[in-house]
């Protein structure tokens, strides 16, 4: 069918290579490339270890993803049908740049965010359209798991069951247990960002910003159980407030536990989750970089993770004048997911729609110039594919409300 090139090689990474290499029908070939080219072979070795039988063919090379000429050097030696962005959001522009240079498809996972304000929105992503359309070629932007599979779910809901959405509540909930006093379940440097940034929602066609973790509410997962969530910031609200007809309020919330924000709290407190630089020792540093450093690998993570995850999305609309309510949600076992590709539920649940994306992009089925959102394609085929792929759905049209 094709080849894809995929840009980094974190734990999402990891998923996503496996995942497409399950998938060899549609991934004859795949180039693995990050600034450390040892980590691409040990993906590739991982794959061949839990995966012997593909057919994909697997090849790793170096290259930095803040470096234009050289993303475009790879991608024209390559050649790949789509390029898959699993790099850091700090470098979805360079890598898009290269995509535009070299006219070839892009799909990414989460937002760009520029390095030195943590700060993540679309405008400058969906700045790239005109470019993108008058090149011929797809971005497909947020395809993770929220945003990613939260967007699909939405579009779903409306295909399906609304005529108008009101309320949605996207709850992301990790059951997941490690062991450590206090690590973060990807990428620590983004994770901390995002936890630490004041929270918001859209109401009525505009953001109301909270404090930090202000706003609290518990909730009975399935096969999880009863867990503190709060609400955050989360970048899937800005695109589906605008593509999802009908919306008065959407709100994110996401799981924490005890010992984690208590930890969190006291790095914050003495400054170590800071991005301004500091000078030590006649040397510029990063608190947060440097803590990123000392935390446990998230990618080490999966051996030692058990428990569940339990992600989705609460609708609350109309139907042919009738009030409804829809709840569709995935459960993930983190065991299951090491056992199967090497990783922990978090990543598997990012890396899996990764590479879902990337396959409809490359068998046409979601092909158009421009720059797109998750939840702007036709969602049949990648719920289906959810249910092929390792993240199965579940639906539930009686859900007990979030107030």
């Amino acid at each position: 069918m094709g080849k894809a090139l995929m840009i980094g090689a974190g734990g999402v990474a990891g998923v996503v290579a496996h995942k497409c290499c399950q998938n060899w029908a549609v991934f004859e070939e795949l180039c693995i490339a990050s600034r450390t080219k040892s980590k691409c072979d040990a993906i590739r070795d991982s794959i061949l270890e839990k995966n012997p039988e593909t057919k994909t063919k697997i090849t790793t090379a170096q290259v930095d993803a803040n470096n234009v000429p050289e993303l475009v050097a790879l991608i024209q030696q390559e050649k790949p049908d789509v390029v898959i962005n699993v790099a850091l959001p700090y470098q979805d522009l360079t890598i898009m740049d290269a995509c535009l240079e070299t006219r070839t498809h892009y799909v990414d996972t989460a937002n760009y965010e520029p390095e030195e304000t943590a700060k993540f929105e679309y405008k400058w992503q969906w700045a790239y359209r005109e470019k993108f359309e008058q090149a011929g070629i797809t971005a497909l932007l947020g395809s993770g798991f929220d945003p990613g599979v939260t967007g699909v779910f939405s579009a779903y809901a409306l295909k399906h069951y609304f005529d108008e959405i009101h309320y949605i509540d996207i709850l992301d909930c990790n059951g997941g247990d490690h062991g450590y006093p206090f690590a973060t379940n990807f990428n620590p440097e983004i994770n901390i960002r995002e936890v630490s940034a004041k929270g918001s929602y859209i109401e009525n066609g505009q953001w109301v910003e909270t404090e930090p973790m202000e706003i609290k509410r518990v909730y009975n997962f399935d096969q999880v159980g009863e867990k503190d969530m709060y609400l955050l910031h989360h970048e899937e609200l800005e695109s589906l407030a605008i593509n999802i007809p009908g919306i008065k309020r959407i709100r994110f919330f996401m799981t924490f536990g005890q010992s984690y924000l208590t930890h969190l709290k006291c790095l914050e407190n003495v400054g170590m989750t800071s991005i301004e630089p500091i000078l030590y020792e006649g040397r510029e540093i990063v608190p947060l970089q440097f803590l990123k450093a000392v935390l446990p690998d998230p990618a080490s993570l999966g051996p030692r993770t058990v428990g569940k995850t339990n992600i989705g999305c609460i609708f609350q609309g109309v139907k042919d004048g009738e009030e409804k309510t829809y709840y569709v949600y995935n459960v993930c076992d983190h065991q299951a997911c090491y056992r199967e590709v090497g990783s922990q539920a978090i990543s598997y649940t990012t890396g899996v729609p990764a590479m879902i994306g990337a396959m409809l992009v490359m068998t046409g089925q979601w092909k158009k110039p421009g720059v797109y959102n998750v939840e702007e394609f036709d969602p049949d085929p990648f719920m289906e594919a959810l249910n092929k792929w390792g993240l199965p759905w579940t639906e539930n049209f009686d859900p007990v409300l979030v107030d």
